[in-house]
């Protein structure tokens, strides 16, 4: 297909399909006790991944993680500064460095995932960064905080592609968008967590903000030892029944291993469908500088240059945070009806046009704007799941996934820390009351910021591809079977061209 052809399906694909919404109650009755269960695993595993990384923003200058215990960080960024004597630029390296690290582990674990199956890696990905996020709190020097933060980063970099597979690869097909978007607003409620632990936590024991980093790192393992308790999911077992009935032959006919025949086709797989998988971190990139952009330093602007009490530090992130689990969830219902394209589109100019309502007020009425303008950030995020579990090769869903969200994370992983340098070029003048104090105007920043991500996101979005119901797993796995899974690279079509997806699909916009 011409480029200037393909620009105007860009616009003529946007169209939804006509299809009435499904009563929501009645899309998660399909769901059987197994298929329940495995969603909730992985919802939880990823709420409590959040819940550590956010644990650091909201004590940034005290001290001086996915999802509850990236956000142990992001919320105690003030007051992990204040441990290490450390400025809230030095300490939101403790950010930045997870971010950066995450790729190393959605390889490792991704392959992992596809070639063991979606319960050991699981378990011991979860295993690993419960661990790191316990040595945390031992930290007694900078050093070892950013070095306990970095071998986190490479445990959480593994669990999102897992989560997302475990979660949504053997649900019923018309449950999938609303799955999808509660899913991943496990990353909200992460922030939910991070935020009213800290607020009933950290000041209230002697321990500071190490006994929330100790709690984040207990819980999950109870996630872990209930995933334990779970069978494989069918979807892999209908894939590795086919890779045991297909042929795996070398170049020179020899059989190998099923093993090695992963680790062979990785190659031609990526050769096949580079174009798309770069497409998909250029996605997840933008994604990702919207959601660190406006969330990371967030609490920092509200106590640093808003003066905002800790409490109502905390109580604005709550409110925040409601509007996300509201959003995503709304959001990634719809898009099973209207398209997943145009549902991210409509909340990224809605967000765009809240930047104002997020970062101007001085007042408690700033909450109105937080909660609106995070409904938008995390609907869009809504659909990210259903988006990349669609585009992505069956046999290659937690690697893909995995590899795309956090190469854009990798890419995107410096946004705190950008914010807050940049901040500190914008000094506001002190009260008399606050002398002691130095505050920067980072709520500018932030809005620049924000601008630029949101336009950068929509043109990816408007101009990428979208596979709204991809073919059946079962179908998957009976073509496997009958043509076996050979050197040359994965069976199933990623969507590499507009007229290979209209050829496959049902109902599809190139």
């Amino acid at each position: 297909m011409k480029i200037g052809k393909y620009l105007v399906t860009r616009f003529t694909t946007l169209a939804p399909p006509g299809v009435v919404p499904a009563n929501p109650i009645k899309l998660l009755r399909m769901l059987n006790r197994q298929q329940t269960a495995f969603f909730l695993v992985a919802f939880f595993a990823w709420t409590l991944d959040a819940f550590d990384f956010f644990s650091v923003t909201l004590n940034i200058i005290e001290i001086g993680k996915d999802a509850f215990d990236f956000f142990s960080v992001t919320l105690n960024v003030i007051e992990i500064g204040k441990t290490f004597y450390k400025s809230v630029a030095h300490i939101t390296w403790g950010i930045t460095v997870t971010l950066m690290l995450r790729s190393v582990g959605a390889i490792v674990f991704g392959i992992a995932g596809d070639r063991f199956g979606r319960k050991w890696p699981f378990v011991i990905n979860i295993a690993f960064y419960a661990t790191l996020e316990i040595l945390t709190g031992f930290c007694t020097t900078y050093g070892q905080f950013i070095v306990c933060r970095a071998l986190f980063g490479v445990a959480m970099g593994g669990i999102y592609g897992n989560c997302a597979t475990t979660a949504l690869e053997d649900a019923p097909e018309d449950a999938r968008g609303l799955l999808s978007g509660i899913l991943q607003q496990g990353y909200a409620m992460g922030y939910l967590l991070a935020a009213a632990f800290n607020m009933a936590i950290t000041h209230n024991q002697p321990y500071g903000w190490r006994a929330l980093f100790w709690l984040a790192g207990f819980l999950p393992l109870l996630v872990a030892l209930w995933r334990i308790f779970l069978p494989e999911t069918k979807t892999f077992l209908s894939i590795e029944e086919a890779r045991k009935a297909g042929k795996t032959k070398d170049e020179a006919g020899h059989e190998v291993s099923a093993a090695q025949a992963v680790i062979d086709s990785i190659r031609p797989t990526l050769k096949k469908y580079w174009m798309t998988l770069i497409y998909l971190i250029l996605m997840m990139t933008g994604f990702n500088f919207l959601a660190h952009g406006s969330q990371d330093l967030y609490p920092t602007f509200l106590s640093n240059q808003l003066q905002f009490s800790t409490g109502l530090v905390t109580i604005t992130t709550i409110v925040s945070n409601c509007g996300a689990l509201i959003g995503g969830s709304l959001i990634g219902y719809f898009s099973s009806f209207f398209g997943r394209r145009l549902s991210i589109i409509i909340v990224l100019i809605a967000g765009a046009a809240l930047i104002p309502a997020y970062l101007l007020p001085r007042n408690k009425t700033i909450m109105i704007g937080a909660f609106f303008q995070q409904l938008c950030v995390q609907g869009a995020w809504g659909v990210v799941p259903i988006h990349l579990i669609e585009l992505a090769p069956d046999e290659f869903r937690s690697f893909v996934v995995g590899t795309a969200y956090q190469l854009g994370n990798l890419i995107s992983s410096a946004s705190s820390t950008i914010e807050a340098s940049l901040g500190q070029r914008f000094p506001l003048e002190s009260d008399s009351e606050t002398t002691a104090i130095h505050r920067f105007d980072y709520g500018k920043v932030m809005a620049i910021f924000l601008a630029c991500t949101y336009v950068y996101l929509l043109i990816i979005i408007l101009l990428g591809p979208e596979k709204r119901y991809a073919k059946n797993d079962k179908d998957t796995a009976t073509e496997l079977i009958n043509k076996g899974v050979k050197n040359d690279g994965a069976q199933s079509k990623l969507l590499a061209t507009p007229e290979d997806g209209q050829k496959k699909q049902t109902l599809e916009n190139a």
